[in-house]
């Protein structure tokens, strides 16, 4: 995963996104083992689903989970893949392929 510092990406609040594989950072902004593995986990997705396909699902996701109770972005499956496993050193090692499909709930 590339690591871009940049002043316009993300927008300002926030401090990384990763797009394409591509983890754009604010300049200045700490960059944690938990952040970028949870990121890396993030670029796992994204490939495994030829990137188009994951921004799509994400996207429907979020969609779907906005008219349920709780934070619509902390439900998404691939969110809480990252979440759940970014302090396992080892996950990405041992990640099965779509992986986040048993968070699809």
């Amino acid at each position: 995963m590339k690591i871009v510092r940049s002043k316009w990406i993300p927008f300002k609040g926030f401090t990384a996104i990763n797009l394409m594989g591509v983890m754009f950072v604010r300049p200045g902004a700490y960059l944690s083992d938990t952040l970028l593995r949870h990121e890396r986990i993030h670029s796992a997705q994204m490939r495994e689903m030829a990137f188009v396909f994951f921004y799509v699902a994400y996207l429907i996701e979020w969609l779907v989970r906005l008219f349920r109770k709780g934070s619509a972005y902390r439900r998404i499956s691939f969110e809480r893949e990252a979440y759940d496993n970014e302090h396992n050193e080892h996950y990405l090692t041992q990640r099965r392929h779509y992986a986040w499909l048993k968070y699809l709930k």
